[in-house]
């Protein structure tokens, strides 16, 4: 892969697909070790419950197939978002080799659309009501598609399109999407309420966003909007292409003169970076060139279906940048944490097989006597249970607290601000006109439209600092895991040390973070999945909870009808409107909107208590079930790994008393399982220094 001047990769789709491909392979292989290791743990726990007893592996088998599947299934996911007619389908085909997706008239405009790959063409939409239905491509555009002008009008109106479906895949057999590839395209930023609540779920998994721009009309209001209130500080890898680079030109007064065309460009580059180069900051480092990107997707796509090369459309630092990002950050990421969970894997088969050969030599009596000389360390492991649960209940009621007192002082005080705030919201509308016949639904329709979206702004700004309290949450109850998992290992060390005599060796190339106990793992993982690190979170067992849904939930908009039915009620009655049409004139229009305006406030302020004390308490629920759940988890692994501590050396003495196995058959054995872990181990540690070199 080349590097360009400016700093930014560059290639083609052919090569993204091939490097794709390779990492594909790769994480085959590396399942391919995580299930092996797991097999040999499965059959020496069946082949354990016949001698000397199991060797209490559960845990490690199970998220050793976890992170195995994941490897083994795992996919990169990409979400399009962009406003209509910016070259979102256009984008999609030249990264898919195909003109797969419509675009003179987008169905991605009006349905949320994934498109993954499948082995035959075929398009299921699934439905509200959660059925389904099984579409050719042919009528999926004929059925699930609109207009431009269409599109303006729903846009207009605040209507769905489909209001009845919830969204819908495009299965296609194309290389690019069977190397793991999913791309979600979105419908566009001034869709209703439900779709963008239902685009930010998918949102909070993706790995990547790429955000489309129109280089002729420069970050809109909306475009700024959006931005600012659902992807700030939401810790997302944001693309952003901004397309039709190539029609400034045109807009020259003299399309042939470079030196014209170029300040154009200059000025145009200028607004851009001002407005994106927030989004570009990565732990201090600014990496603007190599996240957004000056394209001609509608060149790009000719040249591809003619199998042209696309140097000079823009695509080739974009994808160059794009591949970098997938199959080197991402990917080094997953393999990192595999590497890592089969390292504890080992430190813990050989902590457990060095412990069991001296107990095999004990006869009944100095067993048991061993197994008592532990009973002080195994209460010690049920008092660091008891006082990390304490720590989470703690923050559980802390933050539930402190979250539901802020939403409620948030919204209780939205009306102070409101007749600033809402003015960037305020259609531009000539109130005689639509108090006329007929024209008071198609007012009220845009004033909720409007006023809905200020309140779904005002969310988003509450759910940002919400969120940053979520993850200062899990990172000091993470900084707590890996505290008590320290003075934990300390003490099974201990444990270990007394049941073998001191005769067990820590597994060399072993992190202190390696030798944290499961549960220490999976409490650590919280943090790494809300900081969006979801490799981290997978690999530490994380993959059964979507507790990202909850950062949305918490940001539920509020109804705008029921605080804009009484303005209506106030202002459209036959008294108000004859005083509105006794008005003429710019002047009085002009009264008559901050009347209005004013009205809106008034009536809102009679609702604001009722509403923020409604949304209080669902996000103390929701803060609450959170930790809840989380609290519930972590207590059931750590009863596991004690209780199962326990009935292995119960277990190992009923055997002993039984005099069931045979001492050197069980020594072989056991030693034949550690060997054969290390060596599925160290052929995971060589395919991941090839990797990396």
């Amino acid at each position: 892969m080349n590097m360009s001047v400016n700093g930014q990769y560059k290639t083609d789709v052919d090569n993204l697909i091939a490097n794709l491909h390779n990492i594909a392979e790769k994480r085959q292989e590396f399942a391919g070790y995580l299930d092996r290791a797991a097999a040999i743990l499965q059959a020496a726990e069946e082949e354990g419950e016949q001698a000397s007893g199991t060797l209490n592996l559960h845990q490690e088998i199970q998220d050793l197939t976890f992170v195995s599947e994941n490897l083994a299934q795992g996919r990169f996911r990409l979400m399009v978002l962009g406003d209509m007619k910016h070259g979102k389908s256009t984008l999609l085909n030249v990264l898919l080799g195909k003109d797969l997706l419509p675009r003179a008239v987008n169905p991605c405009t009006a349905i949320l659309t994934i498109i993954r790959y499948g082995f035959e063409e075929k398009v299921t939409v699934y439905f509200k009501d959660d059925s389904t239905e099984i579409l050719s491509f042919e009528e999926f555009s004929k059925y699930y598609t609109i207009d431009p002008n269409e599109a303006k009008r729903l846009e207009a109106t605040g209507e769905a399109a489909f209001p009845d479906v919830n969204y819908a895949v495009v299965e296609y057999p194309l290389e690019l999407l069977h190397n793991g590839v999913e791309i979600v395209d979105s419908p566009g930023l001034n869709d209703t309420d439900d779709r963008n609540q239902l685009t930010l779920g998918y949102i909070n998994n993706c790995h990547a966003i790429l955000f489309i721009l129109n280089a002729t009309k420069p970050c809109t209001m909306e475009e700024r909007r959006y931005l600012e209130n659902y992807l700030k500080d939401r810790g997302l890898t944001i693309f952003f292409l901004v397309n039709r680079w190539d029609e400034l030109q045109k807009s020259a007064f003299d399309p042939d003169d470079a030196i014209e065309v170029q300040q154009i460009e200059t000025s145009q580059r200028q607004v851009f970076r001002a407005n994106l180069q927030e989004y570009c900051q990565v732990e201090g480092t600014d990496l603007y060139d190599d996240r957004v990107f000056e394209t001609s997707a509608l060149n790009a796509l000719r040249r591809r279906l003619k199998g042209e090369s696309l140097e000079g459309t823009g695509l080739t630092e974009f994808i160059g940048s794009l591949e970098w990002f997938l199959t080197r950050e991402r990917a080094i990421s997953e393999f990192r944490q595999a590497r890592t969970l089969m390292r504890q894997t080992y430190h813990r088969v050989h902590e457990t097989v060095h412990v069991r050969i001296p107990l095999l030599d004990q006869d009944v009596n100095e067993l048991r006597q061993r197994i008592k000389s532990v009973e002080p360390e195994f209460r010690q492991l049920r008092e660091i249970q008891s006082n990390f649960r304490q720590e989470i209940i703690k923050m559980r009621d802390e933050r539930a607290n402190m979250l539901a007192e802020s939403v409620y002082n948030f919204i209780s005080s939205l009306d102070e601000t409101f007749v600033v705030d809402f003015k960037p919201y305020m259609p531009d509308l000539n109130f005689l006109n639509f108090l006329r016949q007929g024209k008071r639904r198609e007012f009220e329709q845009e004033m909720k439209e409007r006023f809905q979206k200020y309140l779904n702004d005002r969310m988003a700004e509450w759910s940002k600092g919400a969120e940053r309290d979520i993850k200062d949450a899990f990172s000091k109850i993470a900084l707590s895991a890996s505290q008590y998992g320290t003075a934990y290992g300390d003490i099974t060390d201990t444990i270990n040390d007394k049941l073998s005599g001191g005769q067990i060796t820590i597994a060399h190339n072993t992190s202190l973070e390696e030798r944290y106990p499961g549960w220490a793992r999976f409490a650590t993982g919280a943090a790494a999945f809300f900081m969006g690190d979801i490799a981290g979170a997978a690999g530490a067992g994380m993959g059964a909870f979507n507790w990202k849904g909850v950062l949305v939930n918490l940001g539920v908009v509020i109804g705008a009808n029921i605080i804009l039915l009484g303005v209506f009620e106030i202002v459209l009655t036959p008294v108000g409107a004859g005083l509105l049409m006794a008005l003429s004139g710019t002047t009085q229009m002009e009264f008559v909107r901050r009347k209005f305006v004013k009205s809106v406030r008034t009536e809102m302020k009679r609702h604001l208590s009722d509403v923020a004390r409604q949304k209080a308490e669902t996000v103390h629920e929701e803060v609450k079930n959170l930790l809840n759940s989380f609290d519930i988890e972590v207590s059931q692994r750590m009863d596991e790994d004690i209780e199962s501590r326990q009935a292995e050396l119960d277990k190992l003495l009923e055997q002993k008393e039984k005099g069931e196995y045979q001492r050197e058959t069980e020594i072989r054995r056991l030693k034949d399982l550690e060997n054969q872990v290390y060596s599925e181990w160290q052929g995971l540690e060589s395919a991941y220094d090839q990797m990396i070199d």
